[in-house]
């Protein structure tokens, strides 16, 4: 897999954040939290705030303007670059593709699989079902190998957890790129068209803040939030 200048799986979900419209590190902290992501992610404000530093050193993101309202702390509001646009898929991309050593990266690249259009988001997990199925051919060698050479199960039993939880990640991803393909998934058809509607020149932010009547009433809750600013003790 490709060595990432910032490595940190939030560092992704902040550059989903930014694809979508232009935030301040709380607004990013509450969307998350909005839609069920801080157990895939792992999110917590001291993490978040190093990492948007990080993106920002490195050229994906960059401060856009700094906003004060009253008595409340200062608001830095930050938008994706260009370079940070590409970083984004590309990392999605091959997180979504490779297995990894972390079993966490593909918990969180199926988070924000939905960065990706549907039909490349199928072909990605195909390919990782097919790095998967030969994964499984070379356990099962390894394990036919130390038996037939009378090692009991007992000193195998590492590689015979590892043939059981690749099988299920094999089975999992080839049944998911296939419910994709079908549209049989919940919600794909808005996804399909959220993507159309981008290829179309349709900005993120714009498809988001109608997201119900553009993308059917299932994505309503994709919209921006329209209540009180609600500011963090550790907003800057």
């Amino acid at each position: 897999m490709t060595r990432r200048r910032v490595n940190n799986p939030l560092a992704l979900a902040v550059l989903a954040c930014l694809g979508e419209r232009p935030m301040h590190p709380y607004e990013i902290s509450s969307t998350l939290r909005q839609r069920g992501k801080e157990e895939s992610i792992k999110l917590n404000f001291g993490s978040l705030y190093s990492v948007v530093a990080a993106l920002e050193k490195h050229g994906l993101i960059v401060e856009q303007d700094r906003i004060r309202e009253g008595n409340r702390p200062e608001r830095t509001i930050y938008a994706i670059t260009q370079e940070g646009e590409a970083e984004f898929e590309d990392w999605l991309a091959d997180l979504l593709r490779s297995p990894g050593s972390e079993p966490d990266s593909f918990e969180s690249a199926l988070s924000l699989m939905a960065g990706l259009p549907p039909d490349e988001t199928a072909a990605l997990l195909e390919e990782r079902t097919a790095r998967l199925d030969l994964e499984q051919r070379r356990i099962q060698s390894s394990l036919d190998w130390s038996r037939e050479h009378g090692l009991p199960d007992v000193f195998l039993i590492e590689a015979i957890y590892r043939m059981t939880m690749v099988r299920a990640e094999r089975d999992f991803a080839a049944r998911l790129a296939s419910d994709i393909r079908s549209d049989t998934l919940g919600g794909t058809s808005s996804w399909r068209r959220l993507h159309e509607l981008r290829a179309a020149g349709m900005p993120m932010q714009e498809i988001l803040s109608h997201a119900g009547d553009l993308l059917g009433e299932e994505a309503r809750i994709l919209e921006p939030d329209k209540g009180p600013y609600d500011p963090a003790p550790q907003e800057r």
